[in-house]
């Protein structure tokens, strides 16, 4: 072999094994600086412990025990004037359950002074109110009213119980309906805020008013509700319902899922869910689903003649008697009905 192609060849062996050496080199390297920044525990905050929030609140949220907690936050970063420090000034957890939220403030963040309102505060009802909502008073008694436990910020239903008394004989139809379902409780008497005692306990009160939001045109029906004659039942609901209802807004078509994972159009529509209270049309029972005794439909009107109408002095209108002069018959008869006017004909049969 050639003197010249043996040198070549030893010098091209040498090339490639230094290259090779150098490229094991540079991953070897690259790794172990990657391998040490996941291994290093994360810095921890070593300032005093501010008030921070649980979860997303929303504009109009009134904050509950597990809305909100204490967590350290770097010294640099604190200003006791802005922020609820532990420890500091009137910083009470249970002084703050019933405040309204006034800003949103996302999970994790500090709560700040200014974005909260105090119940008592000038404009604290309007800043629990959502936008374009309204507040309306709704007048209960101490039986129709869960005895005292429905608390602001919870979720009721709203029922109708009323006397119809037709136009015939015998007891009226006795029935109760949902009439709006889902409102949210913003204060119950004068009260926005809920009491508890020297140990942490919420302290159940009677009253005689409930306020809620609703939108304005549920607003008009509760108007309209309260003035029907009947009485009113508040029905607290659970939180669980959210989720159910959820599932049949998204079957119904009423609430779209928004696409791909963005968490905020998530976050929006599992609020649009949960905040929206609705109008019933459907659910209602009477007084025959629960007594043998008692009707399930309104009482008919008995057949009358056609007397004159808006002549002065005229006699009042009687029951038609469509055999007169003689007894009605005692067999089966054929009631034909032609307007407002309703005979009587006699079905005769082989005895």
């Amino acid at each position: 072999m050639d003197v010249r192609k043996i040198i070549l060849l030893v010098g091209a062996l040498l090339i490639a094994a230094v290259t090779a050496f150098m490229a094991r080199s540079l991953v070897l390297g690259g790794g172990a600086p990657q391998a040490a920044a996941i291994g290093a525990p994360a810095p921890q905050a070593n300032g005093p412990e501010v008030l921070v929030a649980t979860r997303a609140l929303p504009i109009g949220t009134i904050l509950d025990a597990t809305a909100v907690k204490f967590q350290p936050w770097p010294q640099e970063l604190v200003d006791p004037k802005a922020y609820f420090v532990k420890g500091e000034g009137e910083t009470d957890l249970k002084k703050l359950q019933g405040t309204v939220v006034r800003f949103a403030i996302t999970a994790g963040q500090p709560l700040t002074q200014g974005s909260l309102v105090k119940p008592g505060d000038r404009g604290f009802l309007a800043a629990a109110l959502g936008p374009g909502m309204r507040a309306v008073t709704v007048p209960v008694s101490a039986q129709s009213a869960v005895a005292g436990f429905v608390f602001p910020g919870d979720r009721i239903d709203l029922m109708l119980t009323q006397s119809v008394a037709g136009g015939g004989d015998g007891p009226p139809l006795k029935v109760t309906e949902t009439v709006l379902k889902n409102l949210r409780v913003l204060a119950t008497d004068q009260r926005t805020d809920n009491t508890v005692d020297e140990n942490g306990k919420t302290v159940v009160r009677t009253y005689s008013t409930v306020t809620v939001e609703a939108t304005p045109k549920l607003a008009e029906k509760i108007a309209v509700t309260q003035n029907l004659g009947g009485t009113l039942t508040v029905a607290l609901r659970s939180i669980a319902d959210n989720a159910a209802e959820l599932e049949e807004a998204i079957a119904s078509g009423s609430i779209s899922v928004p696409d791909g994972s963005d968490p905020k159009a998530e976050r929006d529509m599992l609020a649009k869910a949960e905040g929206e209270a609705v109008a019933s049309k459907t659910s209602y029972a009477t007084g025959a689903d629960v007594s043998r005794f008692q009707r399930s439909t309104i009482p008919g009107k008995p057949p009358v003649s056609a007397g004159p109408v808006g002549v002065p002095g005229a006699a009042p209108a009687v029951p038609v008697n469509p055999y007169p002069g003689a007894a009605a018959p005692k067999g089966p008869v054929l009631r034909v009905a032609r307007g407002n006017s309703v005979t009587e004909v006699p079905i005769e049969g082989k005895n």
